[in-house]
């Protein structure tokens, strides 16, 4: 079954009870036993809900994989593969990342004693330096938040699978119509399904996806200890999200690939942060392990200056200034003051973030309307 086809249909059966072709958002906190012990499948729903069920089954299709988590927010799934790990562990993980994962490596893990070393994992080579009889798990996102970069996941899953280690890729940016980590060797999935898998700015929702029987053991048990789960409602939100994913993900490319020409092509805007230009580094890579380059996108300006950067934030019409991504509105945001603030200044810097950097979240709206409201924006 092909990508577009699995994404509406797998894991997703009509209810049993109606018919209902849509899965029913099953609000309710416990189910009726007919003898203790004796239930059909459901007790509670922090342990399981039939709607969560289903959402989890599809995400788990979508990826390839054959188990699905869904917890309350990306975060929440972030923690729940972190707390997997023990005092004394140790992860090498991107240095380029969301500011809420660096938030919670830093400010929650790293005081029970697990150990970060953030690395450039634009080559695979400098991954391996870091490992050593303590590290268990490598954590990557690609393209990286905001700046775009890629790593090799093949590559990277060949040293963590000839060290016995971990890796976890957070594929949010990419979504699971552009990239499948799992059948390059990745262990983890996690995703803000917040973001391109709901689509619609409406629902806030992390996942897990993994082919491990073993890990998705571990992991239901600290998704049903930790309690960390998202409600029917958000779970169907999502399943409705997944059935328009490759529909608007082709659009969402189609537009990023406009507004990043032009971005470039523009004489007041000076570098433009997006995968699908050639020169983009590691751009063979993307192109290898990719289905397209999606609609997110960073560029900084020839008047590199924080009054020229507020400028243009406060003077789009279309693109709205918020944080988050992925819907089919357009977004703007800035990356230092708002995505990534909790990552200190002097490390934002040595990643490349520049204060002034502007990151878009590119929409399915009319591209033409998009390159306007740019236009008029930059003065």
């Amino acid at each position: 079954m092909k990508l577009a086809t699995r994404l509406i249909h797998a894991g997703v059966e009509p209810d049993p009870a109606t018919g209902a072709i849509m899965t029913p958002i099953y609000q309710t906190s416990t189910f009726v036993q007919e003898s203790p012990g004796k239930h059909k499948g459901y007790e509670y729903a922090r342990t399981q809900n039939p709607t969560r069920h289903a959402l989890q089954n599809a995400l788990a299709a979508a990826e390839n994989g054959k188990y699905g988590l869904c917890f309350s927010s990306g975060s929440a799934a972030t923690d729940a593969v972190i707390t997997l790990l023990n005092p004394g562990d140790e992860v090498i993980a991107a240095s380029d990342m969301y500011g809420g994962t660096y938030r919670l490596f830093t400010k929650i893990f790293q005081k029970y004693g697990i150990k970060f070393h953030f690395v450039s994992m634009q080559e695979a080579s400098d991954v391996e330096k870091y490992i050593n009889p303590q590290t268990r798990l490598i954590w990557t996102e690609t393209p990286t938040n905001p700046m775009m970069r890629i790593t090799d996941i093949a590559a990277v899953a060949a040293i963590a699978k000839k060290h016995q280690v971990l890796l976890c890729v957070d594929n949010t940016f990419a979504s699971p119509y552009l990239q499948n980590p799992l059948d390059l060797g990745a262990d983890l999935v996690v995703h803000s399904a917040t973001k391109y898998l709901g689509g619609h700015s409406d629902t806030v929702l992390g996942a897990i996806i993994m082919n491990d029987p073993g890990l998705h053991e571990k992991l239901a048990f600290i998704q049903n200890s930790r309690g960390a789960v998202p409600g029917p409602q958000d779970c169907f939100l999502i399943l409705r999200g997944l059935k328009t994913l490759h529909v608007r993900m082709e659009r969402h490319c189609a537009n990023g690939l406009v507004i990043a020409r032009w971005l470039r092509a523009d004489p007041r805007v000076d570098k433009v942060f997006w995968c699908g230009f050639e020169d983009h580094p590691n751009y063979e890579i993307a192109r290898k392990q990719m289905r397209g380059f999606g609609g997110m996108m960073s560029f900084t300006l020839k008047e590199d200056s924080l009054d020229s950067a507020f400028k243009v934030l406060s003077s789009t019409k279309l693109f709205s200034l918020a944080e988050s991504l992925g819907g089919v509105e357009s977004l703007i945001g800035h990356p230092a003051s708002m995505t990534h603030a909790s990552i200190p200044r002097e490390e934002r810097l040595r990643n490349g973030l520049a204060d002034s950097l502007i990151r878009l979240s590119v929409g399915i709206e009319d591209a033409d309307d998009l390159v306007a409201d740019l236009k008029q924006a930059l003065g």
